[in-house]
């Protein structure tokens, strides 16, 4: 019998038939292309790594007034409203299916609370499988080590059934999330279904966002947190920011970036973004005008709403001149970052130079 916990499936009482199949036999019913077991399939056709992921999905942040960041973000850059669930609003990022989720309750510790990948054929099941194999414990929690799967309902803006999604805790404790690389955070056995029109944002927006560009993670030990990264993912190391691995996540110019800082491990400490026409200058005219403090060329924020670039030279892989790096802080000072959409964390003015080309050696000096 299923039990219900503030909408929500339990799926550690799911158990009289495989839930899988039992999806799986909603999905034949309903007429859908969803099928079992294609993301293990997948993997055994191409040799390809234990979990094979496509690109980043979406990220959720915890913030201390909801209603007042939606309108900070999308005053900010228009993003539109692509789902709910219940209390929690879906803000789509460029042209989707990803996205920022708000959560719906008041947070005395504002942050990005967890990110996600994409996975092409996403099976829980299988998923689950492979991170206990690779030493993730499923627990029904997502802590260091752990996983558990949401079976989110359709009081959660979910499928009737439950739309299972999974989180894990990496060795640092960092939740990430899995999903099909057609999740958008709605509804559908797999949460692909979101508004047919997604609701636009009051305003236009100021800065043209195009997609998530890369997380960097502030972990304890970097060796550890490498292995288990590529050993479960096999993202490769593409360039080097001193001595910061850059590792490439999907086909794209999107990367995970390593970061040693003991006092500060276990957190996402930033998040970045692509954006039309970037230009530093414009981009700190656009921020002031909308009411941040301009730091100008600055090591960091001291708090809420402030906007400084950093230029990343040759010694931590950048380009001799500098690369120019734009970060800023939202009204609770969680720390993002805009860049060129060629970015790729490597060389060249605009970071644009990554792999062999970029580091002939592997490693920046």
């Amino acid at each position: 019998m299923e039990t219900k916990i503030d909408g929500l499936v339990d799926a550690r009482n799911f158990r009289q038939i495989t839930r899988r199949k039992f999806l799986g036999s909603l999905a034949v019913l309903a007429g859908s292309t969803y099928s079992v077991g294609k993301m293990h399939k997948a993997k055994a056709a191409d040799n390809s790594p234990p979990i094979p992921i496509s690109a980043f999905n979406h990220m959720t942040i915890s913030v201390s007034d909801p209603a007042a960041s939606l309108g900070w973000y999308q005053g900010l850059f228009g993003f539109p409203v692509a789902a709910r669930q219940a209390n929690t609003i879906v803000m789509q990022v460029g042209d989707g299916p990803q996205f920022i989720a708000i959560g719906g309750g008041v947070s005395d510790n504002p942050r990005i609370s967890h990110y996600c990948f994409s996975v092409d054929n996403f099976d829980d099941e299988d998923a689950i499988r492979i991170l206990e194999e690779h030493g993730v414990e499923n627990t029904g929690n997502s802590n260091a080590m752990e996983s558990r799967i949401r079976m989110r309902g359709a009081d959660f803006g979910g499928h009737l059934s439950g739309t299972p999604e999974l989180y894990f805790g990496d060795p640092d404790g960092i939740v990430v999330q899995l999903q099909d690389s057609t999740y958008c955070g709605g509804e559908g056995l797999i949460g692909e279904v979101c508004i047919e029109s997604p609701e636009p944002a009051p305003t236009e927006g100021l800065l043209d966002v195009r997609e998530f560009n890369h997380f960097t993670l502030f972990v304890e030990d970097q060796q550890r947190a490498l292995r288990f990264y590529q050993n479960l993912f096999g993202f490769p190391i593409d360039t080097y920011q001193g001595a910061m691995p850059v590792l490439r996540v999907g086909n794209g110019r999107e990367f995970l970036a390593l970061a040693e800082v003991p006092p500060l491990a276990g957190r996402i400490h930033h998040a970045s973004f692509n954006v039309g026409d970037f230009n530093v200058d414009r981009i700190f005219t656009v921020l002031e005008d909308y009411g941040l403090e301009i730091l100008g060329e600055a090591g960091g924020a001291s708090g809420s709403l402030q906007a400084y670039v950093t230029m990343r030279g040759a010694d931590r892989g950048g380009a001799p001149e500098g690369t120019p790096e734009v970060y800023f802080t939202d009204p609770d000072g969680i720390l993002l970052q805009l860049q060129d959409e060629r970015y790729c964390g490597g060389a060249g003015y605009y970071g644009e130079v990554c792999g062999t080309e970029g580091n002939p050696t592997g490693r920046s000096a």
